[in-house]
């Protein structure tokens, strides 16, 4: 089992930047795929980035392409999203999880995923 703790969320007004973190627990991390995800109020849990164990292969949501960067620190067991020229509708509980198979590849499917952090709230002002 692993612990995700998410931080990094904030207040910023459009244009601007913010980097998320995810730690996590146990000493295991390097065989999690891992992803970060979003909820904005009366919307579905949605795929913003993910990304391998090894962090060879990543994905990302078109609507966040070329603004979004996923990336992982195996050693500081921390994944990362980078997050600039950031919009509005970027406005959302950001959560980070894990996908314990242990698959090569970024997973892309919320389901796919087993453990869960408690979300940070990302506000973007206009």
């Amino acid at each position: 089992q692993v612990q995700l703790v998410e931080s990094g969320g904030g207040l910023v007004q459009a244009g601007g930047s913010l980097r998320l973190s995810c730690a996590a627990s146990g000493r295991t991390f390097s065989g999690y795929a891992m992803g970060w995800f979003r909820q904005a109020p009366g919307k579905a849990r949605e795929t913003v980035a993910a990304i391998s164990r090894t962090g060879g292969n990543t994905y990302y949501a078109d609507s966040v392409k070329g603004r979004f960067t996923v990336s992982r620190d195996n050693a500081k067991n921390t994944v990362y999203l980078q997050m600039n020229s950031l919009k509005p509708e970027d406005t959302a509980v950001y959560y980070c999880a894990a996908d314990r198979r242990g698959r090569g590849s970024a997973v892309t499917m919320v389901g796919e995923y087993d453990y869960w952090g408690q979300g940070t709230q990302v506000t973007v002002s206009s």
